[in-house]
């Protein structure tokens, strides 16, 4: 798993962060002020990449969270069956299954070309290439 860290005041929506060890994508953020008996917070809302669950925490705002590192690759896909896709990477020449996302379904053909994304050892279909 490669990640890197940062403090949670640095994140801004669109960015990715691991929760309790799963991705999640950054909805929103949001800090208070430093009070007198304390530092300042900060509010973070998430969705999980994987599951779509909907997180929100509440830490002190130079608390570090791990960043995953998104490693984009693109792959052919070789064979569709049901809501999976048999994917072959154009570089290692690999192939696994990936779960085709539902806005992409009508979209993904057979013989044709797709950028996944490899996260915390996973992989996501992200967008088909033209």
């Amino acid at each position: 798993m490669v990640t890197t860290r940062t403090a949670i005041k640095n994140l801004k929506p669109g960015k990715y962060c691991i929760i309790d060890g799963e991705p999640y994508k950054v909805l929103s953020m949001t800090t208070s002020v430093a009070g007198k008996h304390g530092g300042a917070k900060a509010r973070l809302e998430a969705i999980g990449v994987f599951d779509n669950k909907k997180r929100s925490i509440v830490k002190p705002a130079s608390y570090e969270l791990d960043i995953p590192i998104v490693d984009k690759r693109n792959a052919q896909v070789v064979a569709m069956a049901g809501e999976t896709a048999q994917l072959m990477d154009l570089e290692t020449y690999d192939t696994f299954d990936a779960v085709v996302p539902e806005e992409l379904k009508d979209q993904i053909k057979q013989g044709g070309e797709i950028q996944y994304w490899v996260l915390m050892g996973r992989k996501m279909i992200v967008s088909i290439r033209s």
